[in-house]
């Protein structure tokens, strides 16, 4: 076999694997989406979200829970939304400012 005929075979097999995967991008499943809105949310600093809930259904993340201030309420909602994968964002957080001395 020639290097040529040997070039252009593999230029084929090049071709055609970059069009199957182009065919198929692999998709986000929501609970992927809801791992990674957990993550997000629990590792900043601003928002501490480990008591958040999150469930996510096609795409749509509901967020639940309390904080004590507006601001971390609004970051959550900016955080969920910025993951890869969600197409919009229900803030259910309640704003409960904690009590001195509890």
């Amino acid at each position: 076999m020639s290097k040529t005929v040997l070039a252009l075979a593999l230029i084929v097999l090049v071709l055609f694997q970059v069009v199957c995967l182009a065919k198929d991008p692999p998709r986000m499943t929501d609970d992927t989406i809801t791992d990674q809105v957990r993550l997000k949310l629990t590792s900043d600093p601003d928002v501490k979200g480990g008591a958040l809930q999150v469930d996510v259904k096609q795409g749509v993340a509901t967020i639940s829970g309390s904080v004590e201030l507006p601001k971390q309420r609004d970051k959550a909602e900016r955080i969920a939304r910025k993951v890869k994968g969600v197409k919009s964002v229900v803030n259910k957080i309640e704003v409960k400012a904690r009590v001195p001395g509890r």
